[in-house]
């Protein structure tokens, strides 16, 4: 039950809801004009989602086009920046712009104040209340894993986990691991499992877009950077010319390639590309299996779409995420696009205030390159706001 806790709201100008690289980069582009923000994360440790990612996992994005506003990564990071050297990056970042987040305070709600365009009233588990003039809203893309219940899922017998819940492959020794969902996450687990010896698989029931990381000691991201500038007939034409020449046809390893290209794709549906550090490898040597969506689980095993079964004694879900936002504002219709993310940065008409930072997938060029774009365009419009 929610606390009925009386004591007065903390009060403040503005408020920034959470610590992860979005929220730390409006924080500190604020913190620049002269706005101290009251920063808070549900979590108890800064950066905390990049510190439970999996061992693994590199910035697919090169350093220079991936650092926030007011700090480069260190000048002996490695090109793709690993998971624990973000989570150091991160930290730096706060101390170096001298920015304190309040942890451990979760948000139930974000509603209008007294219904009178005065504000917000933002209230956290506990029974505490925050007013405040605006809120930035960066509580991240992937906010709440999607784990869909498979059909014969209780007599399976084995694990059904969601990806979040991978860390290595040392869990996993002598075991048949079904990776569901061939994302960037999907494929990397995948990668990390059949590199420490683990029979992996992937299934995968849509078509794909893969591209490699570079391509000549070129970084993809650079190039998926010039080809958004183009005009979109000329770019997406270019980008699957790209994707033919270096990754090519892969139907006989059960992998169909999307009917668009990894641009388009990206632009319209906000689904970013496979960036292959090495599954592709593994998958034409026959060391990760791809077979197609699953049908359902039965004991011991997986039934396929083709008919075909195999045995599996664990099944990782890599279904991605979702950002939840619609639960923080119960009385107020948030537009969003058709992966519940907001259409916009900067809130209007009833959502005047409002601000929502890290939420745009659909850019070229990675979301850290966005957010740290996004930051500087909010904060400059608050600190407008402001004066007015």
């Amino acid at each position: 039950m929610a606390s009925t806790s009386t004591a007065p709201p903390t009060r403040t100008d503005t408020l920034v809801i959470g610590a992860g690289p979005a929220g730390l980069a409006t924080a500190a582009c604020l913190a620049q004009r002269g706005v101290r923000a009251l920063v808070i994360d549900q979590a108890h440790e800064l950066a905390s989602a990049w510190r439970h990612h999996y061992d693994r996992l590199h910035l697919h994005t090169v350093k220079t086009h991936s650092a926030l506003p007011g700090l480069a990564f260190p000048a002996d990071a490695p090109r793709y920046v690993s998971r624990q050297g973000v989570v150091d990056y991160l930290a730096a970042y706060a101390r170096h712009h001298g920015l304190v987040p309040e942890l451990g305070q979760s948000v139930l709600t974000i509603e209008p104040a007294a219904g009178d365009g005065s504000g917000w009233i933002t209230r956290i588990a506990g029974g505490r209340v925050i007013a405040s003039r605006q809120v930035v809203v960066a509580t991240g893309a992937n906010r709440r894993p999607s784990a869909p219940a498979l059909p014969g899922q209780s007599g399976f017998g084995g694990r059904v986990l969601h990806s979040r819940e991978y860390r290595n492959a040392q869990a996993f020794a002598n075991q048949r691991v079904l990776v569901v969902g061939m994302g960037n996450t999907g494929a990397e687990i995948a990668l990390d499992l059949a590199e420490h010896g683990v029979r992996a698989a992937l299934s995968v029931r849509s078509p794909v877009n893969i591209v490699y990381r570079d391509v000549l000691g070129r970084p993809t991201q650079l190039s998926s950077i010039l080809l958004g500038r183009l005009p979109h007939a000329l770019g997406d034409a270019a980008a699957t010319l790209l994707r033919e020449l270096t990754v090519g046809d892969l139907g006989r390893y059960g992998l169909h390639t999307a009917t668009v290209s990894p641009l388009r794709q990206l632009r319209e549906e906000g689904k970013t590309p496979v960036i292959d550090v090495g599954t592709l490898a593994h998958i034409r040597n026959g060391d990760i299996q791809v077979y197609p969506g699953i049908q359902s689980l039965v004991p011991g095993g997986v039934r396929f779409t083709d008919g075909s079964e195999h045995p599996f004694d664990t099944v990782l879900l890599a279904t991605g995420y979702g950002a939840a936002l619609p639960e923080l504002f119960p009385s107020t219709a948030l537009p969003l696009d058709t992966r519940g993310m907001p259409a916009q940065a900067v809130g209007q008409g009833a959502l005047a205030g409002v601000y929502f930072v890290g939420f745009d997938v659909r850019q070229p060029g990675g979301l850290l390159r966005t957010i740290a774009a996004q930051a500087q365009q909010v904060a400059g419009h608050m600190a407008r706001a402001g004066r007015a």
